[in-house]
Formats: structure tokens, sequence, C-alpha cells
């Protein structure tokens, strides 16, 4: 009878802190937050840098990259991972049969040191590009004899001089993502490549 009561106080006590969390949550609000609306045509951003003066930088589905000039400027296109992107096909796109063609940057980071932007794009590799943006160069399509697949993440150690990039799988591309989580795939990889300095 007592585990029985227990249990019973444990159940209220739990529903009353929870819909206590849920209205202090509800009345939550950040002051300073600065909102920067995406142009609605810009469709689906997926990761965010800031360059050597602190604006921020988005890539988008449909391969491209844009820069926060400020208001009243807004955003406007930086750069695209591929080198043969026909604008007619790949602007504003969302279909995931046009990612090999347009590109798909997912993830940026920001060379303080240059101000050159490392993309990892999920089907075009590792690339750079200078501050003035442009089309990317790609500096590697594969390793250790195998290809890149769907490249996500990239982050530089500037201590080191390495730059850090993520192959979430070495079978499926990005376009088939659900198929890398239903079947269990483990075969994504952490790769370093090294920032060579021009003196």
């Amino acid at each position: 009878m007592k585990s029985a009561l227990v249990i019973v106080f444990l159940f209220f006590l739990f529903f009353f802190l929870s819909a206590n969390n849920q209205a202090h949550a509800a009345s939550f609000s950040l002051p300073y937050l600065n909102h920067h609306e995406i142009p609605i045509q810009v469709p689906q951003p997926e990761s965010i840098a800031f360059d050597c003066n602190g604006a921020p930088y988005i890539g988008v589905a449909d391969g491209r990259i844009f820069k926060w000039l400020g208001r009243p400027f807004g955003w406007i296109e930086f750069a695209v991972t591929s080198a043969n992107r026909p604008r007619e096909v790949c602007d504003l796109s969302t279909s995931k049969d046009n990612e090999p063609i347009c590109g798909r940057p997912l993830g940026l980071k920001f060379d303080l040191t240059t101000c050159e932007l490392y993309i990892a794009d999920a089907y075009f590799g590792l690339l750079k590009t200078g501050p003035y943006g442009g089309v990317a160069q790609v500096l590697a399509t594969s390793a250790e004899g195998f290809p890149f697949r769907f490249l996500n993440g990239v982050d530089i150690d500037h201590q080191s001089g390495m730059v850090y990039f993520t192959d979430t799988s070495a079978i499926y591309q990005r376009r088939n993502w659900e198929l890398s989580v239903s079947t269990g795939d483990k075969t994504g990889r952490l790769m370093r490549y090294v920032l060579k300095y021009e003196i």
C-alpha cells in the first residue's frame, strides 16, 4: 500500500513540475535576439559561419552560400560549390535529385588567419573560397582511395593548422540519408586536411 501511495505521489509531483515548467518555458523570451530574415525564396538553410569581421554566412539547399550585409542590404549570394551549376535548374530548387548537380553545402567554417571559407559539400567534397566568394575551389574529393559520399561538417583547429571534416557515409549520398539511418550504416569517417599557408 505504501509503495502505491509513493508512486501516486511521484506521479502528481512530476505532473505538477512538468506543468509549471511548460508555463515557465512559454513565457521565456530572448530580449537581445536579433532576427535576420533569410529571403523567403531561399530554401532550407543548413549551416552558419562567421567571417573575420563577424558577418554571418549560410549554406542553402540549392547549392548557394549567402552573406549577411546588414540592414538595409540583407543577404546576398556569396559563393556556389558547383563550377557547372545551371541557375535555371538550381536556383530555389529543393529537389534532392538536383543536389548532385547544384551542390549542397552542409558545413561552413572560416580560417580566421586568411579569411578563406572552407566548405563541406555533400556532393563536391571539401572546398574553399577566398574572402570575395565566387565558385569554390575543390581541395579534396576522396581520402585513401575512397571517394567522399556525404560530406557534412567542417571545423578548423587554428593551433595545429588542420581542417577536420566528416563524411557521414561511405555508401549513401545525402539524398538517400534515410537509408543510412534505417540500415544502421556505420561507415562514416572523420578526416583531416592540412592547411598550407603561403608566406
